[in-house]
């Protein structure tokens, strides 16, 4: 029995590396695309085509729908096509593992949020990884006399939003298919970027007839969406709190594509930055 559940430990801890390494080199496709492209426009498309296989889906094996809780539907769709969107953003402005690690921010803020809107008690431990995660973020925005970058807040942003998105599915998981609540979020994550589109001059849309770009974006929507299976099939064989530690192997993951694909290594505060981001993180996720 004891080497069973060791080996299904083990499996899981193999899925979550997959998924993170999977994520990872999502991040670096779309910041390879960045290049051609609108960040926000790799949003939309990414969410288009996330969008066409999660109805494929529902069309082979429909679910039932309820609209007793669609204003919860709504506001998970929001939070995370809003998180994905200054994702996206910071991907292509700032090096890849920096903007990785303020998005891993997020179980930060959803041990804040389960406090204020859930009355879920902090411990001493976590309230101490709560202040490793607040200044490993000051010391990788580096506020040490100079102005702040508005790339690094949006960062941290893309963290508040996904662990808004977090609470949100708390709420919904045992209402709705996992795939109705992965179309609102697809389905707000391209109006988000058709909204920016059509209403501030600061987006651009255009029409792309290289055949290399349409590649890239077909493989970021394979690799997001195998990302999220191994993510599932991880949480399903494994405990939360394990599967938590092991998910911070994406941001190594991230700095070595980040490197490969031209971005610097990371300075010494950056670096102290990140270790303190995952220390509290890990202990965040073992509470």
């Amino acid at each position: 029995m004891s080497n069973e559940h060791n080996s299904l430990i083990d499996k899981g801890v193999l899925f979550m590396l997959i998924s993170s390494l999977f994520g990872a080199l999502n991040g670096a496709v779309a910041k390879i695309l960045s290049d051609s492209m609108d960040p926000i426009e790799v949003v939309f498309y990414r969410n288009l085509l996330g969008a066409l296989i999660v109805l494929y889906s529902l069309q082979r094996v429909k679910v039932s729908f309820t609209p007793s809780k669609i204003h919860l539907l709504f506001l998970r769709g929001l939070f995370g096509g809003t998180a994905m969107v200054l994702f996206f953003y910071t991907i292509a402005t700032i090096p890849l593992g920096e903007a990785v690690v303020l998005n891993k921010t997020s179980p930060f803020f959803v041990t804040i949020l389960a406090y204020y809107l859930m009355k879920e008690k902090v411990s001493l431990p976590t309230f101490f990884a709560l202040i490793l995660g607040f200044v490993g973020v000051v010391f990788i925005m580096k506020p040490f006399g100079i102005e702040i970058s508005i790339e690094h807040i949006f960062g941290v942003l893309s963290g508040f939003f996904s662990a808004a998105a977090y609470a949100t599915i708390k709420k919904i998981k045992d209402i709705y298919d996992a795939r109705i609540i992965m179309l609102s979020f697809m389905t707000i994550g391209m109006l988000i970027p058709l909204g920016l589109f059509l209403f501030t001059s600061s987006v651009h849309f255009q029409i792309h007839t290289e055949p290399f770009v349409w590649f890239l974006i077909i493989v970021m929507a394979l690799i997001s969406t195998g990302s999220q299976w191994f993510l599932t099939k991880a949480y399903s064989l494994s405990k939360a709190s394990i599967i938590g530690v092991v998910s911070y192997t994406n941001i190594p993951f991230a700095l070595g594509f980040g490197v490969m694909l031209g971005d610097k290594f990371p300075d010494f505060y950056t670096f102290i930055g990140i270790v303190l981001i995952v220390i509290g993180g890990v202990l965040v996720s073992k509470k």
